[in-house]
């Protein structure tokens, strides 16, 4: 299995991302997947879950309403569209299937 994430950067209050990771090594399309962030001293989070066909979402109470996560199966692709960012949405953002991780795209917001 390997999760590879990508679109991480350093965005100005108010401004908005996209995140992907590209999955391989198992089916895709048969698995929920999640985002997950860990902020420098402080606990790794979900953000954001996904059902196998994307017809259900779940989100952190802290981000409704200004992210979205979404998925192309025939890409084997999980996407974090991150709109309104906040200082406090800087970050180490995570890929996740069951027990697997990618290796994370930092996010920073500062003006």
């Amino acid at each position: 299995v390997q999760l590879v994430e990508s679109g991480g950067g350093l965005v100005q209050p108010g401004g908005s991302l996209r995140l992907s990771c590209a999955a391989s090594g198992f089916t895709f399309s048969r698995y929920a997947m999640n985002w997950y962030r860990q902020a420098p001293g402080k606990e790794r989070e979900l953000v954001a879950v996904i059902s196998n066909t994307g017809g259900y979402t779940e989100y952190a109470d802290s981000v409704k309403g200004r992210f979205a996560i979404s998925r192309d199966n025939a890409k084997n692709t999980v996407y974090l569209q991150m709109n309104n960012l906040k200082p406090e949405d800087t970050a180490v953002y995570f890929c996740n299937y069951y027990t697997f991780w990618g290796q994370g795209t930092q996010v920073t917001v500062s003006s």
